[in-house]
């Protein structure tokens, strides 16, 4: 059982920021920090100082404890980093190299190396990256990804990695184990690679210069956590078998539940295992938010939301691409974005951007329609993009299905809730979860609105299939795919 009298600590390592939440079982926050963070990019080139992790965490969970009563235990924490983000380190575990974040894109020769092997990775995930920094910094040294640096500094000893961050490093989730041959055949270096646990494992617990530094209590137990994506998930209660969380930031990625992986011989989505060793398949796109602010930067996104309700559909369709190359529904890295039509003014092009999002989120469920994973459950609609109720409302109407809208979607709050879990040692990670999120809203589709927005949604998937990106069999499944009756996922 779940300690009900504790708080539970969930650390979010962000790309701008380090986040930290103290929360209880039943989902009140007790207190809350953050810290920024700041990073280099040039060209493909995008890296941070790990060091600088530390330091933020180390303001962020003082300010998270300084509101929380005198006395309150701490049960335990759990980390989630950046998808893909890595360095290198020594034997004692200091970093020797920078940090290459989630979407650093110099690795992409070492990328298309590993796929020749039969490693079905992407050009920006870790274990391309590692092979770069090994070529920089030379053999010898361990590869650490970001929870694994923080995890060190806070028991005092190197960890070994969990499966979720491990993924992307070429982690056989399957059979639970590094693909040897392929590694061999790629010339990975022994000891390169860390021991990899389930997330929720102990992986020791706060030792007193951390206690010091952080203001955590030592000997707080410290749980492995799971990437930002899937903490996200957690934080939505999204972990039923056909639940799905749609987190729309800056770009859109979407987390769902599955008593099996779902298959696809692309890649485009791929599976997280739960700590249970039930499936979290999902895939991110490059659409997403970002879009409005490349092209609005100074606008009220509130004011803009209100001009753009009288243009439902808008004349133009788009497909709002944040930067070149797309991931999810559809691998094209030449893939840009693109407007047909024009839009009358800034409100209609605020709109046509709004829905060209809500388009390409519908793709990408109707993708995974196509492969046969399961969209039965709730979906939940977490991310920055969730704070608008205008587009909240607009994608409900364009997917056609009900949404849910939590309280609060942290990632962190789902560490806090691994935390929990992985300290109670029973239960389901699903059950300790919905204890702890809290569900604001629930939308309906309206059925007029639904139909309204097919049309220009068909139009979209045949300008995408007419530039190669999409295949003509997802088009075809797309077009036919009914999204009239909001009863049916």
């Amino acid at each position: 059982m779940v300690d009900e009298g504790a708080g539970w600590l969930g650390v979010d390592l962000g790309t701008q920021s380090v986040r930290v939440l103290l929360v209880t079982a039943d989902g009140t926050v007790l207190g809350s920090g953050s810290a920024p963070l700041a990073g280099r990019r040039e060209g493909v080139r995008h890296e941070q100082d790990p060091e600088r992790w530390w330091e933020a965490l180390c303001t962020a969970s003082r300010a998270a404890l300084g509101s929380a009563p005198p006395g309150l235990p701490i049960g335990g924490l759990a980390v989630c980093g950046t998808s893909g983000t890595v360095l290198l380190t020594d034997g004692s575990g200091r970093p020797v190299s920078p940090a290459l974040m989630y979407d650093d894109g110099r690795a992409a020769s070492e990328a298309a190396r590993a796929r020749d092997t039969g490693l079905a990775v992407q050009d920006t995930w870790a274990l391309p990256k590692a092979l770069w920094l090994v070529g920089e910094y030379g053999p010898g040294l361990r590869l650490a990804h970001q929870p694994d640096l923080i995890v060190t500094r806070l028991t005092g000893e190197p960890p070994p990695a969990d499966s979720s961050h491990a993924l992307k490093t070429g982690y056989d989730l399957g059979r639970e184990a590094w693909p040897e041959a392929a590694l061999a055949q790629l010339g990975v270096p022994d000891r390169l690679l860390p021991d990899v646990v389930r997330p929720g494992t102990r992986l020791g617990e706060i030792c007193a210069q951390a206690a010091e530094a952080t203001g955590i209590p030592a000997g707080t137990p410290v749980l492995a956590g799971m990437t930002d994506g899937c903490a996200a998930q957690i934080a939505s209660g999204a972990l039923r078998p056909g639940s799905w969380n749609s987190v729309l930031g800056t770009t859109l990625v979407l987390k769902g539940a599955a008593r099996d992986p779902v298959r696809d011989p692309t890649g485009v989505v791929y599976n997280h295992r739960a700590p249970d060793g039930t499936w979290l398949p999902g895939g991110a796109s490059s659409v997403g938010a970002g879009a409005l602010a490349a092209h609005f930067p100074e606008a009220d996104p509130a004011v803009m939301d209100e001009r753009a309700a009288a243009f439902e559909p808008s004349r133009a369709v788009a497909y709002p691409l944040v930067s070149p190359g797309e991931r999810f529904p559809f691998r094209a890295p030449e893939a840009t974005g693109f407007v047909l039509g024009d839009p009358g003014d800034d409100a209609e092009l605020w709109a046509t951007l709004l829905q060209g999002v809500g388009f390409a989120e519908r793709l990408c469920l109707d993708y995974l329609h196509h492969l046969g994973a399961p969209l039965d459950g709730p979906l939940t609609f977490t991310g920055g993009g969730a704070r608008s109720p205008y587009w909240n409302q607009l994608r409900t109407d364009i997917l056609g299905r009900p949404a849910r809208i939590p309280e609060q979607t942290e990632p962190a709050l789902g560490m806090a809730a691994l935390a929990a879990y992985g300290v109670s040692g029973a239960g389901a990670l699903a059950d300790v979860a919905e204890r702890m999120v809290r569900v604001r809203t629930v939308l309906e589709p309206r059925a007029e609105r639904t139909a309204r927005f097919s049309e220009p949604y068909a139009r979209l998937v045949d300008a995408l299939e007419e530039r190669g990106w999409l295949p003509a069999s997802v088009a075809h499944d797309a077009r036919t795919r009914p999204h009239l009756d909001p009863g049916k996922p």
